[in-house]
């Protein structure tokens, strides 16, 4: 197996890497490489313009408006995006949702919300877990019960990423008790302004309010707002979890935010030196290092198998546990060069345009711990790694 590039795929990297350095507005990269929060604006400047060179949706076919990557050229893009600071695409619409409508979905819906998407026109969440059902989606309770040309929908999801700004969501929700979990559930598309829908906010340990709860109380939903067939939605959920997981393994990110490890690493000290040349320290850094390397082969061994047909299974969540461990990692050593710098809580360093001195004269502490925080979650969204490592026990060890 060949796993470098090809000389064609070296000139689309250098087609990135222009369109980047004219394209990406500098405020917005500054915001990422700072660990800043993005407004919902910043997000919806970042996919129009992305849109707008028909790079939005990267892995829809050109038929829907996307631009016929393979695989090798998403991984690039989204390798070389993180490296310049560009924000992660907002996954719920066009990286999760989209491929489900397109490979499920009915004409009249491809037709309708796919264009809405690349407008930027609907904002997604997704409405998967429940207070009884995170990892364990099969458990979920929200119902849907047919009358005439509507769905009633009620229940609450929680742990809704960016609910705050969303005005769709999609969900998992049961449309048959009386057979076995997985065969009764649907997929169902829910207008967010409908009466009876609530929004309300989770404050997270970062100090943020990205996550909220969701509520449904009889909810009208149209029946033409179903994807595929009643209570086929697990075949669609495992689908677009196939989607989810590969991308959260974030070797752009990892790579970045390796290279923000070893400025800093260099910018502290302990006892008079470097923290990079203190032993103890040097070596998590090696093996940090040597871990996303061989998270990176076998990253671009899975992208040489989908470009020659084949389909990730178990290899999406190993990718999955793997670059949330590593992203962790360094988010926490990061964090721990920062020694006591990383303690005090500054709300407004979270944000464009906090002027202040740095905390400890190093600019990354006042955002340090607020990330290695935040990212705790991302060995539990996308399906708790704890549950990965039974799917790969299952699909590999037959156990």
């Amino acid at each position: 197996m060949d796993l470098q590039f090809t000389p064609q795929e070296e000139a689309f990297r250098a087609e990135v890497q222009s369109f980047l350095k004219e394209k990406l507005p500098k405020h917005i990269a500054q915001k990422v490489k700072a660990g800043q929060r993005l407004s919902k604006a910043d997000q919806d400047e970042w996919h129009a313009i992305l849109n707008e060179r028909g790079w939005y949706a990267n892995h829809w076919p050109m038929e829907n408006g996307g631009p016929g990557w393979g695989a090798v050229e998403k991984f690039i893009f989204d390798t070389e995006c993180a490296l310049a600071g560009g924000p992660r695409v907002v996954p719920f619409g066009v990286n999760m949702l989209g491929p489900v409508l397109i490979k499920y979905g009915n004409e009249q819906q491809k037709n309708y919300w796919l264009p809405r998407m690349l407008k930027g026109e609907d904002w997604w969440c997704q409405g998967y877990s429940e207070p009884g059902a995170g990892s364990d989606l099969a458990s979920v309770k929200t119902t849907a019960v047919r009358e005439g040309d509507f769905y009633i929908v009620n229940g609450q999801k929680t742990w809704t990423t960016q609910g705050q700004h969303a005005n769709m969501i999609f969900c998992l929700v049961r449309t048959n008790r009386e057979v076995k979990a997985q065969a009764g559930i649907s997929f169902l598309l829910v207008d967010m302004n409908t009466p009876g829908v609530e929004v309300r906010p989770i404050r997270t340990l970062d100090g943020d309010k990205d996550v909220n709860e969701v509520f449904f109380t009889d909810v009208k939903v149209p029946v033409e707002n179903l994807v595929g067939e009643e209570n086929k939605g697990w075949t669609y959920a495992k689908y677009l979890l196939t989607y989810e997981r590969t991308g959260i393994a974030g070797v752009g990110f990892c790579i970045s935010a390796l290279a923000k490890l070893k400025v800093v690493a260099a910018k502290a000290h302990r006892n008079g030196k470097p923290l990079n040349q203190d032993p103890l320290f040097a070596a998590r850094m090696a093996k940090v290092e040597i871990d996303l390397e061989n998270m990176k082969t076998t990253n671009l061994r899975v992208i040489a198998a989908v470009a020659g047909g084949g389909v990730p299974g178990a290899e999406s969540s190993m990718l999955k546990i793997r670059g949330t461990e590593i992203r962790q990692e360094i988010l926490s050593l990061i964090r721990r060069a920062m020694g006591v710098y990383a303690v005090p809580y500054i709300d407004e360093a979270q944000y464009e345009g906090y002027e202040d001195a740095p905390v400890g004269l190093i600019d990354e502490a006042a955002t340090a711990a607020a990330n290695y925080f935040n990212y705790r979650k991302l060995s539990i969204f996308g399906g708790s790694n704890e549950i990965q490592k039974n799917i790969i026990s299952k699909m590999i060890l037959g156990l």
